[in-house]
């Protein structure tokens, strides 16, 4: 076999990759699920998108609520139950806004989900942006 960079490196037994790979569902969602899931009268969660205030007026995801990353701290959180689930995104791949987000509500002890493609891979998806606020 080939030596390179991809087979350098042997693959994890099966049994680690499944417990791996299953694991990330703990930490993030599709698109496609968030959007079958707003489209129900309770969702779950609450649809945070942490980018700045001027992208989220351009374009969001209908039902989101906007709360940049860097202003997520306890007293702007305390309208919703400490058990309630966040689902956060950013622009996509390339930010990592979501990421940010993410962590500092786990830091303040809530559960947090990340929107895996953001804003991208929404509109990917072929979903529709609502402008505004």
């Amino acid at each position: 076999m080939p030596r390179n960079a991809v087979t350098r490196i042997p693959a994890a037994p099966a049994n680690v990759a499944q417990h791996h790979f299953e694991s990330e569902f703990t930490f993030e969602t599709d698109c496609a699920d968030v959007h079958e899931a707003m489209a129900s009268a309770d969702p779950g969660f609450v649809l945070l998108d942490v980018r700045a205030p001027s992208h989220f007026a351009a374009g969001h995801v209908p039902g989101a609520v906007n709360l940049p990353h860097g202003k997520i701290i306890r007293s702007k959180l305390s309208d919703y139950p400490d058990d309630t689930l966040f689902v956060v995104y950013c622009d996509g791949p390339h930010c990592n806004g979501a990421s940010r987000g993410a962590a500092r509500l786990a830091a303040l002890g809530r559960p947090v989900k990340k929107m895996a493609g953001g804003i991208h891979g929404w509109e990917l998806d072929g979903f529709c942006l609502a402008k505004g606020w």
